[in-house]
């Protein structure tokens, strides 16, 4: 969904931002195809290692697109208008200067460009939270465990409690120089997605 959403097509160059262990950027990569360049972005070096280890056991020729890098989301190592599309899943909530991040964005976005910001809703809602809770707690923490990372979502409750809401996330989009922005609510609102247009 969050590939989708980003708009990209074959033989753009696109972004995967705070990629971390490189599932998106892999999904980028099909959707680019051999033609396309996939820029992989995270600020840490252990998920960027456990991601090139990851693409050095895919044989697909587009996997060979995808270039890793290691930076920081507030301040992107790229020109301006550079990409033709962005994503980022499950990680914005993670930056602390969320509006600088979107600013990034926007200036390293072709006018006309979409990013697609995937990750946990942020609910009120007694049910949803609870849900929200078995879900990490059964789901997400044994899974990351499985790439050696369960520690590091261990957090994971407390940062979506920290997160920003869909009306929020559309509020900093606006601000920040994107042209319209939406936030979409799915599974229940266990998950949302963010899209804004450059």
């Amino acid at each position: 969904m969050a590939v989708s959403w980003s708009g990209a097509k074959e033989g753009d160059n696109v972004l995967d931002l705070c990629c971390g262990s490189g599932d998106l950027a892999f999904l980028l990569s099909e959707k680019v195809g051999p033609n396309g360049q996939v820029t992989a972005l995270d600020f840490s070096k252990e998920q960027l290692q456990i991601a090139a280890s990851r693409q050095r056991m895919r044989f697909k020729p587009c996997y060979k697109n995808i270039k890793w890098v290691e930076g920081n989301a507030v301040d992107l190592p790229f020109s301006d208008s550079y990409f033709d599309g962005i994503t980022i899943g499950y990680g914005l909530r993670n930056v602390l200067d969320r509006p600088k991040t979107m600013e990034e964005m926007c200036r390293v976005l072709k006018k006309g460009s979409k990013v697609s910001v995937l990750d946990f809703n942020k609910s009120t809602h007694p049910i949803a939270i609870s849900f929200q809770d078995w879900v990490i707690d059964n789901v997400i923490v044994p899974v990351a465990s499985g790439y050696g990372l369960g520690s590091e979502y261990e957090y994971l409750k407390n940062s979506i409690k920290e997160y920003l809401t869909g009306d929020e996330l559309e509020k900093i989009a606006l601000e920040a120089g994107f042209s319209t922005a939406k936030h979409y609510e799915f599974s229940g609102g266990l998950m949302g997605n963010l899209v804004a247009t450059r």
